[in-house]
């Protein structure tokens, strides 16, 4: 039985050492090593540590001890992890190791075993989980987010610093890591059945932030702040004009406006253009519902990355393949009547898809349907031949991310426009975008059969469940498999009747269970060779 005087506990005696420099010694639920450095004249010295190495838990007692320039150092042999007893700093690894004061009291030794205030480990965690960032250590990030929540914290807090950290981090504004996280907090919350599935979702979307963060130099935001105005903000996006619009934006927050009060300024600007493939729509609603989750602490900085992301993306309208976009969305007048399908997209062209909106502009519902019907026909019919090919040109470089995106931003449009009816000529014209370039890649006769799902419900949620243990090691291809199939999941709850469920569901069956290769080797060294060869 071990004898407590307050907090400090007798746990060995000076004969316990005659025989060995070590031992372990249980107070409550903590394992604690124990050491003896013989101190010659000094006299012994005694360190006590957690036992179990906060790398992975090897058995510290079994470390060896050095004494480089008159400190103790102890190595963890497992994997090679240095942790300076004196000083109690980690000289080679990154977690730090818990210390516990030792006092010799006559032939006793006793260890203080009190923890640190709650709110001191809590800061401690996030420190360390700040400082797993520089090497990417993934599993350090779990490690000190189940210390934030052991100590009492909320693991939200965990991604609420993340983007206070990162935010300035991405010169090309907001990335795939605000894209899908509401998707993975969503997740936790909804599917999750025990502690390690509710912090596996958290741990991807930090891990996420700090992948697309990793080795960037900070890009700082103006600090500046000026009356805001919407038509001023939206001339400041449409010139790029990064300095203005913070300003903009700045000076909105400190008049007290928030998210929501900004929606329909940041929709015009996000569905003014064909714009970065459709990521602005897509950010916009996510980035929405990351705030409604995480609170007012992520406002300032998500707002100030998407802006970034509007004025930095590329304006695909301008490119050949689109640039009859601008002149669709000038003849649309809300007058054409003709019914229309899915099938009606079926094989046309950009130009030829945008020609078919406006014969049913008048019917914009209807057009969604179609639209999303037929983005849905793609997903079930892409050709996986473009995905696997080395020979071909840069302009057929599809895959499964390529069709993806036609069902999340559809979604996005769903959600955006509805809200705001007067962006669907925008929203439908730039899902034709999707719709006629993806033509292009699909498979007509392609038996789906194989792919039909029978038991929606059932299908859904093994799925979902499936993303706990994804198995992908990047992080852009965990984010669209979470996020299209919540935007999914999420349009056949809006529209259960609608006559694209069928195939909606058969393309994310094959999506989910079919190969997605990201890395084209001989792709690229074959496009690379035909595009130096074309320089001259």
């Amino acid at each position: 039985m071990l004898e407590r005087h307050g907090e400090w506990v007798e746990v060995a005696t000076l004969a316990d050492f005659a025989e060995r420099d070590r031992r372990i010694v249980k107070v409550g639920r903590k394992q604690i090593a124990l050491f003896k450095v013989a101190g010659g004249e000094a006299g012994d010295r005694f360190y006590a540590c957690n036992n179990r190495c906060p790398h992975e838990g090897y058995p510290l007692v079994e470390g060896s001890l050095t004494e480089p320039e008159g400190s103790c150092v102890l190595t963890c042999n497992w994997h090679n992890w240095k942790f300076d007893l004196d000083s109690g700093e980690t000289l080679t690894g990154g977690d730090r190791l818990r210390r516990y004061p030792v006092l010799q009291d006559g032939e006793r030794l006793l260890v203080d075993v009190t923890d640190p205030p709650a709110e001191q480990r809590q800061a401690q965690a996030l420190e360390n989980l700040h400082d797993s960032f520089r090497k990417y250590e993934v599993d350090r990030m779990a490690r000190e987010i189940a210390r934030l929540s052991a100590a009492g914290g909320d693991p939200l807090d965990a991604l609420r610093n993340t983007i206070a950290w990162t935010h300035d981090r991405f010169e090309d504004g907001m990335t795939h890591a605000a894209g899908a996280a509401p998707d993975w907090l969503a997740l936790a919350e909804d599917h999750a059945w025990d502690a390690p599935s509710r912090l596996a979702p958290l741990v991807e979307t930090v891990s996420h932030f700090a992948w697309d963060s990793l080795r960037e130099p900070d890009f700082p935001y103006p600090a500046e702040a000026k009356d805001y105005a919407p038509d001023a903000l939206l001339a400041a996006i449409e010139r790029e004009d990064e300095a203005e619009a913070v300003a903009l934006l700045r000076g909105a927050l400190a008049a007290g406006l928030r998210y929501g009060d900004l929606f329909p300024v940041l929709a015009q600007a996000a569905l003014a253009h064909y714009l970065s493939f459709g990521h602005a729509a897509i950010y916009l609603v996510q980035c929405e519902k990351l705030v409604a989750r995480l609170g007012p602490a992520v406002e300032t900085p998500l707002l100030l990355s998407y802006l970034r992301m509007l004025i930095r993306g590329w304006r695909e309208d301008l490119l050949p393949e689109f640039r009859g976009y601008e002149a669709s969305r000038a003849a649309w007048d809300g007058s054409g009547e003709a019914s229309v399908t899915a099938a009606d997209f079926a094989g046309l062209g950009v130009r030829a898809a945008f020609a078919r909106v406006l014969q049913s502009s008048g019917r914009p519902h209807a057009l969604f349907t179609a639209l999303f019907g037929a983005c849905a026909w793609q997903l079930l019919h892409l050709d996986l031949g473009y995905q696997n090919r080395t020979d071909g040109p840069v302009s057929q470089n599809a895959g499964w991310l390529d069709v993806t995106h036609g069902i999340t931003f559809g979604r996005a449009v769903h959600e955006i426009c509805t809200r705001r009816p007067e962006l669907w000529p925008d929203g439908l014209l730039q899902m034709a975008c999707f719709v006629g370039r993806n033509n292009d890649f699909v498979d007509p006769s392609l038996d789906a059969k194989a792919w039909r799902v029978d038991l929606p419900e059932r299908f859904l949620a093994e799925s979902f469940r499936s993303l706990f243990d994804h198995g992908q090691a990047e992080p852009i291809v965990s984010a669209h498999l979470v996020k299209t199939l919540t935007a999914a999941a999420e349009q056949l709850d809006s529209e259960p009747e609608a006559p694209w469920t069928d195939d909606l569901l058969a393309g994310l069956n094959r999506f989910l269970n079919s190969p997605l290769k990201r890395k084209h080797l001989l792709r690229m060294a074959t496009q690379s060779l035909a595009f130096v060869e074309a320089e001259g």
